[in-house]
């Protein structure tokens, strides 16, 4: 092991928990930016509070406000009938409310000693919009706030630009991403001059992970050109679920399909056989001409319940079935999503976990 490689947070004994382990609170950027929203954001204060409402019982939410907006906010949930004691609110400045893209990324080692520590990925709005300054400091202003290491995030020496929802894990060594998002040379570009090789080896040593599976392209819609999070997720250490597309000639069928194709014999670092169920895909969703990244694949795992977008789609109900199926040990439940995914995002982009420290 080279000396820059031993001062890797993997080398340190760091790793990115699953999703599913114990949290000790889910970060929220409370919706601020109405251009996020054109048109329709009257609505979507009031599916935040509805996520909150339903969060709470299980965890502590730590929700990014400031000023006018925060009091705003704490009005609304009361009258959600959220308890107060279970909302706890950070006076960040910020941009944007996608807190999966933009907030702390959370990194835990067992010990000795046992430590929960903030991984410095840099945010740059997804190599795509030009305010995300703001935003960019709320990983290092959420560690200094919480007592945690800022660990740095670098390919050589350059930061390593990284977001949330580009990634998933098992929290046994496996990820999830795309090749569209991590790897395309012409298209909001994270990591210019850097190719597969030096992107993997980022991903071990500021991860904790060892097997990355690569798929190849996100769905139609997609503001983020690819994220993995709408498109393929863990259950559990040896399982995910992949999105399907039923209609051949909608444009997400080829891609899905090959993403299935690249995951058939797939074994896991363990050695285990990667098992595939399928997730299907609402109706296409549409606003202005606009194709909107409708997936239930965006669901996000609480430590109460798993929380999943619905669209008023008769597979609303499959999609639910088949996730209450993985997930015994929590109920199931679905978040009316139709006007949140006009800000091109829903549940899981929204949601930040927070890992337990003990």
């Amino acid at each position: 092991m080279t000396a820059d490689r031993a001062r890797t947070p993997a080398a340190e004994g760091f790793r990115l928990p699953a999703e599913w382990e114990p949290h000790a609170a889910t970060w929220l950027g409370w919706p601020a930016n109405r251009t996020d929203w054109p048109g329709k954001f009257a609505p979507i204060p009031w599916v935040y509070g509805e996520i909150v409402r339903k969060l709470a019982p299980g965890e502590i939410c730590r929700i990014i406000a400031q000023g006018r907006i925060e009091r705003r906010a704490r009005g609304l949930l009361a009258r959600a009938g959220v308890d107060p004691a279970r909302v706890e609110f950070f006076d960040f400045p910020s941009d944007r409310g996608w807190t999966r893209d933009s907030g702390p990324v959370f990194l835990k080692r067992e010990g000795p000693p046992a430590e929960v520590a903030v991984a410095g990925f840099r945010f740059n709005a997804w190599a795509k919009y030009p305010d995300w300054a703001r935003d960019a400091k709320i990983p290092a202003r959420a560690a200094e706030r919480l007592g945690l290491r800022l660990l740095p995030a670098r390919i050589g020496d350059t930061d390593f630009v990284l977001e949330g929802g580009s990634i998933d894990v098992n929290g046994a060594g496996a990820l999830l991403t795309t090749e569209e998002c991590l790897l395309d040379p012409a298209v909001q570009v994270r990591n210019p001059g850097f190719g597969r090789a030096e992107i993997e080896r980022a991903l071990q040593d500021h991860l904790g992970v060892t097997r990355i599976l690569w798929l190849g392209r996100g769905i139609a819609g997609d503001d983020t050109h690819g994220h993995v999070d709408d498109v393929c997720r863990f259950v559990n250490d040896r399982m995910v679920v992949l999105c399907r597309e039923a209609d051949p000639s909608d444009a997400n069928y080829r891609p899905l399909e090959e993403n299935r194709e690249r995951l058939q014999g797939v074994r896991l670092a363990t050695g285990a056989s990667l098992e595939v169920v399928s997730l299907p895909m609402p109706a296409p969703l549409f606003l202005d001409g606009r194709r909107l990244p409708a997936s239930y694949a965006n669901f996000y795992i609480a430590n109460a319940a798993v929380l999943v977008p619905t669209f008023n789609d008769p597979n609303d109900r499959i999609a639910l079935g088949i996730l209450s199926e993985l997930f015994p040990d929590r109920p199931v439940v679905g978040i009316h999503a139709v006007d949140l995914v006009w800000g091109l995002g829903t549940l899981h982009c929204l949601t930040q976990q927070e890992p337990a420290r003990g």
